[in-house]
């Protein structure tokens, strides 16, 4: 399976890419509108969790790398995980380091994660999260066709406060 464009590849999650992911998710900065960061023993757990083998049946986040093709840069990472098998229903999430927000590489990782769950892995509907707060991540969703459904009042409890989210969809517009 080849997840790529001209600019960027998702590359599955591979053991090699432990520090990466431990950088971001254990990040104040890079957290601030995700959850409260995590230790070095939870963002080892999450990791482990994350990696392949991948079954459509499984529970766990299928992850991948966002890698730029030209240098080999790891700009972030994205995820899917189903969260309704009966209903092929799908939660996506991403993170973008710093220093490759705002270049449409966002942009160009979801198109991918949205082929391959529609065109590959036969899904009905994406679905996403984010803090009201968290403008680059509503943003992005939206560019990218993601409906807002609607606003969970109260939903995330970060740094002892509770904080309200945005839910979106996607549905597949081949069914």
């Amino acid at each position: 399976m080849q997840l790529a464009d001209e600019r960027i590849e998702l590359v599955p999650f591979k053991d090699s890419d432990f520090e990466f992911f431990q950088k971001i998710i254990t990040c104040p900065q890079m957290m601030e509108h995700v959850y409260d960061p995590l230790t070095y023993d939870e963002a080892k757990s999450s990791f482990e969790g994350r990696l392949p083998p991948w079954k459509f049946e499984s529970d766990n986040w299928r992850s991948f790398i966002i890698t730029e093709i030209i240098n080999g840069d790891k700009l972030g990472y994205i995820s899917l995980r189903i969260v309704n098998h009966e209903a092929k229903i799908a939660e996506v999430g991403f993170m973008i380091k710093a220093s490759a927000q705002g270049k449409g590489l966002g942009s160009k990782a979801l198109k991918l994660m949205k082929q391959y769950a529609f065109d590959t892995l036969m899904l009905n509907k994406l679905v996403a999260f984010c803090s009201v707060h968290n403008v680059g991540s509503y943003s992005l969703l939206e560019k990218e066709d993601f409906s807002r459904e609607s606003c969970l009042k109260q939903n995330t409890l970060m740094n002892n406060q509770y904080r309200d989210d945005y839910a979106y969809s996607l549905c597949n517009p081949a069914l």
